[in-house]
């Protein structure tokens, strides 16, 4: 009696286990129509790992750069990734994250999150860890991202958190339960659409200039980690024309990359050189680059890459070849698609 009473309990814990595993899997968002941003971080586990540069930042980085055109013009294999409001830590645990998996020889950082030195919202933070792998980078950018009304146990077990999205389930919940397409292209999200940027404000007056020291240590923490790893890091300033950009940000930022020695390209300076046009570059006002913008400005990434940085011309390598051909074409055919949605030529 006693064994068949042990095999009724281990039966009746087996059956609790999967169906509390399928219901968490189902009540967990989907982000496929909508919010796709939440999607960018796990789409990275199922590729190949053998990138020569990888992006971590936030918006500035997976709107407005394009492995496609790194792949095709420069032979530079690259990804993305990019998660929305990406904060610092966020970046350094990814990176951290991402070195388990390959060392490319470029890592690029984009700065603007070295404005916030706290953490800012639930939600933000949901979209960049919850697509992380079970790691010990992982665990560390909960523990560093959580607000004050978060539990580290609801990142364990998500059903505690989305237990409420029953009347808000879909069809797609169910389609998209364990497996989904990519959204991204290696992490860059694509539009095709143009609002132009008018009557951009400027920055409000802000108390203190100085960056928080929280962002500042895990800036530290990037560079000790990529010089430890003999990965060359360079830092960014992406294009956009809002959030402002104060010149007291920019000089602390100048100031730092010169002092570690890290290369550090500000597009905003570089607007003529790239040939921005920020009247049909832009599909939301100069927050972010459209494909046109995203495509000129990673032309002048590609030309730094290639000729000051020294990184190789891989399109003879066949693997790499076989890699990007279908990456390509799902490209091309997404720019096709975009452009019939928004009822352009």
């Amino acid at each position: 009696m006693k064994k068949k009473a042990i095999l009724k309990y281990i039966i009746t814990a087996v059956v609790i286990c999967v169906s509390l595993f399928f219901l968490q899997k189902l009540v967990q968002p989907k982000y496929m129509s909508d919010v796709v941003e939440g999607r960018l971080i796990a789409e990275y586990y199922d590729e190949e790992k053998d990138h020569d540069v990888i992006f971590v930042g936030d918006c500035e980085v997976y709107e407005n750069f394009s492995p496609k055109v790194l792949w095709e013009e420069y032979g530079i294999n690259s990804y993305i990734r990019g998660s929305a409001q990406q904060l610092i830590w966020q970046s350094y645990y990814l990176l951290e994250d991402t070195l388990r998996y390959e060392k490319p020889d470029v890592v690029i950082f984009n700065i603007l999150s070295m404005m916030y030195d706290e953490p800012q919202k639930e939600a933000y933070n949901r979209m960049t860890i919850d697509g992380m792998k079970w790691s010990m980078s992982k665990v560390k950018s909960i523990q560093a991202s959580m607000t004050e009304r978060e539990e580290f146990l609801d990142y364990v077990f998500p059903i505690l958190r989305y237990h409420s999205r029953w009347n808000e389930l879909s069809k797609e919940d169910i389609t998209y339960m364990f497996d989904a397409p990519n959204v991204a292209f290696n992490g860059y999200y694509m539009r095709v659409d143009v609002k132009p940027a008018e009557n951009i404000p400027e920055g409000k007056i802000l108390a203190d200039y100085r960056f928080g020291d929280n962002s500042y240590y895990y800036l530290d923490k990037m560079v000790e980690l990529c010089e430890k790893e003999g990965v060359e890091l360079i830092f960014v300033k992406a294009p956009s024309l809002y959030p402002y950009w104060y010149p007291e940000w920019e000089e602390q930022m100048e100031e730092y990359a010169a002092e570690h020695g890290i290369r550090y390209i500000n597009f905003l300076e570089n607007v003529e050189e790239t040939g921005v046009d920020f009247a049909v570059d832009t599909y939301d006002a100069g927050l972010h680059m459209n494909l046109s913008g995203a495509e000129k400005i990673t032309r002048y990434l590609g030309d730094v890459l290639s000729e000051e940085v020294g990184l190789e011309d891989r399109r003879g390598e066949e693997k790499l070849q076989k890699i990007w051909e279908p990456k390509i074409k799902a490209y091309e055919e997404e720019i096709i698609r975009q452009y019939e949605k928004y009822g352009m030529n």
